[in-house]
């Protein structure tokens, strides 16, 4: 499998390039970046240092994967970096920072699709399949489960959680942790289980049980957690969704339009 690298390409002698890769007009690939094989970059992205690139990602033109963290207080001598699992797409314009932490990355799960503009900040961690579009924004430390569609323009403020298979509204604002199976928009304001994704991955058992338990936690006045510590599920999936109210980095999690 032969490369196919531009002749003004820039790229540093101590870059590991794999078989096969694409290497577009312009493009910047800095030292100690592994790029794994059939990778593409195309004309005028950029691959800072520490990023390390799985088979098969795209980088489109203008992105730029791996840049500085935006906090005022990291010092470029940390080495940290960020990392993209195979398959992924990122396109025209996308930024992702690296990592805060000393030998620690901003991970990129899986076939997952970046949209034009958007942003991944330092230190977040998407799973495998989740899909950002276009000017998405994460803050920093953001954890996005397996599955998970980011709709167009909205932010996540730092250290949010959103679990698997949610639908987050083009706009919306979250601030709140948000359990798996859900949909989320406007100001953190759930609006119930993400079935269009559900009837796609999981069986009708599995849905109906899930109905239930988000009637027991939502469907209600009151703390969502508190009603989740009572609730009990058989499926897995209904057992993972009362689990995500078991912990909270920010807290307190979205609540219902039906609760006061």
């Amino acid at each position: 499998m032969r490369s196919s690298i531009h002749p003004t390409a820039v790229i540093d002698p101590r870059a590991e390039l794999a078989e096969g890769v694409e290497i577009g007009p312009f493009a910047v690939i800095e030292a100690d970046v592994t790029i794994g094989t059939a990778c593409r970059i195309a004309a005028h992205a950029i691959v800072r240092r520490f990023s390390v690139l799985e088979d098969d990602v795209t980088v489109d033109s203008f992105a730029v994967v791996g840049g500085l963290p935006q906090d005022l207080s990291f010092s470029e001598s940390t080495r940290s970096g960020v990392r993209i699992g195979a398959g992924t797409v990122v396109r025209e314009g996308v930024t992702i920072n690296r990592s805060t932490v000393e030998g620690g990355v901003s991970r990129i799960g899986k076939n997952c699709f970046l949209m034009a503009n958007s942003h991944v900040a330092h230190d977040c961690e998407l799973g495998n399949d989740v899909i950002l579009a276009n000017n998405a924004m994460l803050g920093g430390h953001v954890h996005v489960g397996d599955g998970s569609f980011l709709g167009g323009g909205c932010g996540i403020h730092q250290f949010v959680s959103i679990g698997k298979l949610v639908m987050v509204a083009g706009n919306a604002s979250v601030t709140h942790d948000v359990p798996s199976y859900l949909m989320v928009a406007e100001r953190s304001l759930v609006t119930g289980l993400n079935l269009v994704g559900l009837k796609r991955k999981l069986s009708k058992e599995a849905i109906s049980e899930l109905r239930a338990c988000y009637k027991a936690v939502y469907m209600k006045t009151g703390d969502p957690a508190k009603f989740a510590k009572t609730t009990s599920a058989d499926s897995p999936e209904a057992k993972e969704f009362l689990a995500c109210f078991s912990s909270s980095r920010r807290g307190r999690f979205s609540r219902s339009r039906m609760q006061v």
